[in-house]
Parts: structure tokens; C-alpha cells; sequence
């Protein structure tokens, strides 16, 4: 029987690790290549042929996986794609469906295999979770956070000021407080600060510049 040939996309030892043991394991997958940046995914498709990709998103070296996705299936389009991360902000979910990934998984956090995910994409289904990953912030889940209370706390996880966050999002500065305040009172954190550093470390405000 032919084997899917599959590429894996990860900067994490660990999780690329893990990958290439389902698969080394598997009657049904070879591995064509595993790499530590999306920079150069699209590079190893010219000399290699891969049939589905492990795509993870935020990489230590800058790259971003969805980035890296957008171009390949704009060039690539037979290619199918599994975003994986243990990001849980919603931006990811719905860009990824923008750009036409084929399925999405959440690391060590997915209640369904990452084999019987790629399984199901290969056969045409397209994976996703019914709900955003949540993960808990102080005395709330980060699902609970409005659309607009996570576009503020995405702006103030870069540093940006109340007045840099009210010129971004085009309102005042005033509002801009206002929401900063309710999340300080959901979250119960102390400070503004308190509040940025656990968003960015649970995943749950990813930067502007990270998805650009």
C-alpha cells in the first residue's frame, strides 16, 4: 500500500518528536521531511514530494505557520494542511479558515487523535473544533473575553498605550480604559501588566506582529 508522504513544521523538539513517532508508527504515513521553520517549508516542496503537512504557527524564529500555509496552498493547492498549536486565541481559527487550511488541531489538548485528523483530511473532511480552545485567566475562562475586550488585550500584550491602542482600533482612549478596566475586574489580576504576561503565556492574546 502507498504511503502518504508528510512533512512536519514544528520548532518544538518535543511536539516534532511526537509527530514523526505517529507516524513512523503508522501503516498509512511516511515521513517526507520534518524542519524547524515555516521560512523554509515552501523550499523542501520543490525537491520533495508531500502529499499533507503538520503545519505548527508561532515559530521562535519569527516565521508563522499560516503565513507559510497561505503561500503554499496558493501555489500548491493539492497539498493538504493540519495547523497545529497550543495557541488558544481565536484569530488563528479564523485565519486559517480564511487562507483555506485544510484542518486545525490544538496540541495536548484536542480530544481527537492527530492521526484520525489527518486521516479524515486526507479523505476530504475538513477538521476543525467546534469551539475555541479556553484556557483559564485568573477568575475567568478566556473564552469569556468579548471580540472587543481580546482586540484591546491584543494591543496592550505588544506594549502599545492606551492612546497607540485607541489610534489602532480607531476609538477613544476613554473606551480603551473602560475595557481595560473590565478585564482587570473578570481576571481579577492586579495590573495591566500582570494582565499582558498572562495572556501572551497562555496563548490567549497573540501580538499584531505575530499575524502579520
Amino acid at each position: 500500500m502507498k504511503k502518504t508522504r508528510v512533512m512536519i513544521v514544528d520548532d518544538q523538539a518535543i511536539s516534532r518528536r511526537m509527530f514523526e513517532m505517529c507516524i513512523e508508527h503508522s501503516e498509512r504515513y511516511e515521513l517526507a521531511y520534518s524542519v524547524k521553520s515555516a521560512a523554509v517549508a515552501d523550499i523542501y516542496l520543490v525537491n520533495h514530494d508531500v502529499e499533507l503537512i503538520l503545519m505548527d504557527i508561532l515559530m521562535n524564529d519569527g516565521s508563522n505557520g499560516l503565513d507559510a500555509a497561505e503561500k503554499i496552498k496558493k501555489s500548491m493547492p493539492e497539498i493538504r494542511i493540519v495547523a497545529v498549536t497550543s495557541m488558544v486565541d481565536t484569530q488563528f481559527l479564523t485565519r486559517a479558515r480564511q487562507i483555506g487550511v485544510d484542518s486545525f488541531w490544538y496540541k495536548e489538548a484536542d480530544e481527537v487523535d492527530i492521526l484520525d485528523v489527518m486521516d479524515r483530511t486526507m479523505a476530504g473532511e475538513s477538521v476543525y473544533p467546534d469551539a475555541p480552545l479556553a484556557v483559564r485567566m485568573g477568575n475567568i475562562m478566556s473564552t469569556d473575553i468579548t471580540g472587543r475586550e481580546l482586540e484591546v488585550l491584543r494591543e496592550i500584550t505588544s506594549g502599545a498605550s492606551n492612546a497607540m491602542v485607541a489610534q489602532r482600533l480607531g476609538i477613544t482612549e476613554g473606551t480603551v480604559k473602560v475595557h481595560v478596566r473590565n478585564l482587570l475586574r473578570k481576571t481579577g489580576y492586579a495590573s495591566r501588566t500582570e494582565l499582558a504576561i498572562k495572556a501572551r503565556m497562555l496563548g490567549a492574546a497573540v501580538i499584531p506582529e505575530d499575524m502579520a
